[in-house]
């Protein structure tokens, strides 16, 4: 029996450090990055903004010290709810990805076969006469609606399969909301949101590149769409916060505020399986999801009230017990944890 090669098992420090740094560029310091340094100050100067237009007038200006506590309340800072969201945050932005990516569909893949089998079924079109930057603009709004109508459908089937609900409700335990809530979610409630987005967007990709008849590229920036890449700069992480920013009317049919996001969070049973969207409301309004926010603060409450889970902050509760209790709902008399779901189960009635 060979020996392991020394110089192989040294090497893998090295490697993992390089894997490492590259990551935490990407999440932190890329601007493009989903929680990059650069987008949280753009959320941060938006709280600021909303908190100091709503003083009223003739008042005091506002002392730094006071300010900060608005912005990050102790009762929040220091809360286990928060602890676990840290905790996700880490395995999800640093250990996903490395040990899962074998399971993520590439969308440039489904775009390229889709593509692919219109041509085979109707033969290649000629080329469009349309403007390159037409054609950029036109694939640059059907991917930003692909992506929301899939993070849409990803939101709906998480919420109403109850399968998929037991790994969704990781996300809904969270008692604060901070923008580290948007990655307190199970693996594998990330690998099906990711996979969906594949395949709406590069189905989208695909058919408009087939009825171009010749690639088109969307505006990016940082390598994102710029739409989907606004989105993340001036709504996600409000999302996710204890600011109420709400829009109504003909605003709020269009857009998802913080507060229409709030509700979804909410335990009254009047807001289970609302606003599902990401930066849009438009395909919750479409579907009939839609809860308006009102302009004045709602008092809500946050967090999933289910008897099954005492430790809702707890790194069992956060990865191991929807496993177990999802496999569960496969086999319904498998034991202790194959009982049916209770009522308060059901995630029409969480």
């Amino acid at each position: 029996m060979s020996l392991p090669d020394v110089s192989s098992l040294l090497a893998v420090p090295g490697k993992l450090l390089v894997f490492l740094a590259a990551s935490v560029h990407k999440i932190f310091l890329s601007p493009g990055g989903t929680f990059s340094l650069a987008s949280l100050v753009s959320a941060l100067a938006i709280a600021v903004t909303v908190l100091l237009l709503r003083r009223k007038p003739g008042r005091r200006l506002v002392r730094p010290r006071a300010l900060a506590r608005a912005i990050f309340p102790r009762r929040i800072i220091a809360s286990a709810s928060m602890r676990l969201d840290i905790g996700l945050f880490l395995l999800n932005a640093f250990v996903l990805g490395l040990v899962f990516g074998w399971a993520i569909l590439s969308y440039q893949l489904v775009s390229t076969l889709v593509n692919g089998q219109l041509a085979g079924t109707f033969g290649t079109p000629a080329p469009t006469a349309l403007p390159g930057l037409a054609c950029a603009v036109i694939v640059t709004v059907a991917l930003f609606l692909a992506f929301e109508l899939g993070y849409w459908f990803d939101h709906y089937l998480s919420h109403t399969v109850p399968f998929l609900w037991e790994f969704h409700k990781v996300h809904h335990t969270a008692e604060v909301l901070t923008p580290l809530t948007n990655y307190r979610v199970h693996p594998f409630d990330t690998l099906l949101l990711v996979n969906i987005l594949a395949l709406t967007m590069g189905s989208t990709e695909g058919t408009l590149n087939f009825l171009f008849g010749k690639p088109a590229a969307p505006l990016t920036l940082w390598s994102n769409n710029i739409l989907i890449l606004a989105g993340t700069y001036l709504l996600d992480h409000l999302h996710h916060t204890h600011f109420w920013i709400a829009f109504t009317g003909v605003w709020g049919k269009l857009f998802l505020s913080p507060a229409h996001h709030q509700i979804h969070h909410s335990t009254d049973p009047r807001h289970f399986n609302k606003n599902m969207g990401s930066c849009l409301a438009l395909f919750d309004w479409l579907f009939g999801t839609l809860h308006m926010p009102r302009k004045e603060r709602e008092k809500l409450r946050f967090g999933v009230d289910d008897p099954e889970i005492t430790a809702p902050h707890s790194l069992r509760e956060g990865l191991f017990a929807p496993v177990l209790r999802a496999l569960a709902l496969l086999v319904p008399r498998a034991g202790r944890f194959g009982r049916p779901a209770a009522p308060a189960d059901q995630p029409g009635l969480r």
